[in-house]
Order: C-alpha cells, then sequence, then structure tokens
C-alpha cells in the first residue's frame, strides 16, 4: 500500500468515526427524555407557542432529515445552543477549552518524561530507581480521581507545597493557557503560579500513561540491545550509558510513540474526572454544571469534540509512524 493511499484510508476511517459518533449522540439525544421545546420557550408556554418552537426547532420532521441537519450543524460547528447559558454550544466550549487542553498537553508531556525515566532506569538500574518504579505502577494501579485526592491530602494539606484548586496564573491571556499566557507575559511570579496550580491534576492524569510507555519502551530498548550495531558499539568499549543514548534509545522510539499518541486519546476522557477533583474550569467544569439539568446540547458537543480530538490523535499517530517507518504503509 503506498504511503498516500495508507493516509487516504485513515483519513476515511477518521470521518466514517465521527459520522458514527455523530449517529450516536442523535439516538441518544433521542431517546433522553429531553424536551428541547421546555428548555427553550420554557414549561408553561401556551400551544401555539409550542407548535411554533417545534416548528421552527424541526422537531416536527422526519427522523432521517433531523440527524441530517444534526450532522450538518456539527460539521459547520453549529453544537446547537445550550439550554443552562443560553449560549452557543460552540461559544462555550472556546471559552473553557484551552484549560482542557492546557492541562492535558501538560500531562503527556509529564507521562512522557516519566516514561522515559522508567525505561531507561530499568535498563541501567540507577539508585532509587525500585522505588521510582513501584511508585509509579502503584499509582497505575489507582483511578484517576483518586491519585488527585490523595495528592490533594499528601501536597497541600501536609506539605502545603502545592495549591488544591484552581489555575492561578494569568488565566485571560491571548490563548486562555495560564502558563503560556504567564510566559507570554513576561511575568515570573504568575508562571510559577500557573505551574504551581498544573502540577499536581497534571501528574494525577499522567501517571497511568507514563506506565504504559514506560512499559513499551522498555520492550523496545531490550530488543534494540540484542542488535548486532549495539553489540558493535560496546565491543568498541563505550560505557552503557553511551550506548543507551547514541544507539538504542533513537531506534526503540517507533512503538513508544504509537502507544504515547493512544494514551494522548485516553487522556480526554480521563481529563474530566480530574478537572472536577480540582476545579479546573476547562471542559469538565462546564460538562458537570450541564449533566445535573439535562443540557444534552451542551454534553453532545463536548462528547462530539473530546471524540474527535481523540480520534484525530490516533490518525496523525498512525500517518507519523508511516513517516517514520515506510514499512508501515506498504504493509
Amino acid at each position: 500500500m503506498s504511503r498516500l493511499r495508507f493516509v487516504g484510508v485513515r483519513l476515511a476511517s477518521l470521518l466514517g468515526l465521527l459520522g458514527v459518533l455523530s449517529l450516536v449522540l442523535f439516538l441518544l439525544q433521542e431517546v433522553s427524555g429531553a424536551d428541547p421545546v421546555a428548555a427553550t420557550i420554557g414549561g408553561n408556554a401556551s400551544p401555539d407557542a409550542v407548535a411554533a418552537a417545534r416548528e421552527r426547532l424541526g422537531l416536527d420532521d422526519p427522523a432521517p432529515q433531523r440527524y441530517l441537519a444534526f450532522l450538518g450543524g456539527l460539521l459547520t460547528g453549529d453544537l446547537g445552543t445550550s439550554f443552562r447559558t443560553r449560549r452557543p454550544v460552540a461559544e462555550d466550549i472556546m471559552a473553557y477549552l484551552p484549560a482542557t487542553l492546557e492541562l492535558v498537553l501538560v500531562a503527556f508531556l509529564l507521562a512522557l518524561l516519566l516514561g522515559v525515566l522508567f525505561a531507561v532506569s530499568s535498563m541501567l538500574r540507577w539508585p532509587l530507581s525500585g522505588l521510582f518504579r513501584g511508585l509509579l505502577f502503584v499509582g497505575s494501579a489507582a483511578p484517576t480521581f483518586m491519585l488527585g485526592i490523595v495528592g490533594i491530602i499528601v501536597f497541600y494539606k501536609l506539605a502545603g507545597w502545592l495549591p488544591a484548586s484552581g489555575r492561578g496564573g494569568v488565566t485571560d491571556g491571548l490563548t486562555g493557557m495560564s502558563v503560556l499566557d504567564s510566559v507570554l507575559a513576561g511575568d515570573p511570579a504568575a508562571t510559577g503560579d500557573a505551574l504551581a496550580h498544573v502540577v499536581m491534576p497534571a501528574l494525577a492524569l499522567a501517571v497511568g500513561p507514563a506506565l504504559a510507555v514506560g512499559r513499551v519502551l522498555r520492550s523496545s530498548l531490550t530488543e534494540t540491545l540484542r542488535s548486532d550495531h549495539v553489540r558493535t558499539a560496546t565491543a568498541k568499549g563505550l560505557t552503557e550509558s553511551q550506548v543507551l543514548r547514541g544507539h538504542v534509545l533513537r531506534n526503540s522510539l517507533g512503538a513508544s510513540l504509537s502507544m504515547g499518541a493512544l494514551q494522548l486519546g485516553f487522556m480526554f476522557g480521563g481529563v474530566l474526572l480530574v478537572e472536577g477533583v480540582f476545579t479546573w474550569g476547562g471542559l469538565g467544569s462546564y460538562l458537570s454544571a450541564s449533566l445535573p439539568v439535562s443540557d444534552f446540547p451542551a454534553v453532545a458537543g463536548v462528547t462530539f469534540v473530546l471524540g474527535g480530538l481523540y480520534v484525530a490523535v490516533n490518525t496523525a499517530a498512525d500517518v507519523l509512524q508511516s513517516v517514520a517507518d515506510p514499512r508501515i504503509s506498504v504493509s
């Protein structure tokens, strides 16, 4: 399979999965029992007002026509109007999304760092590496919300090192990401405050993915160490650290990058729970406020955006991996 065809197949799969997701959301809306008319004009409206609202919202149209209208709205960025905020859901999501993206990106960087440390420490047997790996194993077995609660107890209540909630730093900057906006503002104090707020929720989100990436990387390192060119480098008198840095790590990253992309997609699901624990103010807060009042447009919008990000990240990882390893695109 040529690389161009491989990319085309992956993009077609992306569109197909998004179509399935849109159909699932539409069916859930149909069976949810939520009344868009009552949410829009109130429960005490006259029959004439109800009939006019149903016609305006297209609720009297056949189900296939309503689904096509729903799909068209998703594709054009029209996610409907929130029953709770009375604003377009797309605007609400754009207001909350930067905070969620910031938390996921910081957590992903931490996961990659911890994963590399896990794999390399397993090979080099650093002092206290066993304790580090043991803590990572224990942390990955716990739910993310439990890690968050434990972190608050240890690092906020007992040690007093880190704040327990909120974002800190510059929160009304250009990008909406407090760490980046604090750096752009040239304010070291705000940057430190933003980092202090993000490190604990990001760590809670990163522990599980870090172990997954670290295990795959360790297996790749072990396999690469058995190769002929590594044995030749060792025979030349290079130290174990030099062999790992110069000849092993670079040739062992393919599978771990693929696993990292998969874990990045999973993070977009787990981030909602972490945001709730730390009152982070991202899409998790928006969703938790929308669920109790059956604000289905908001719930569907958040689900579609996070699902789309998950699928897009994994599709991009497949494409990039095919570029790095041409054998994938012709297999």
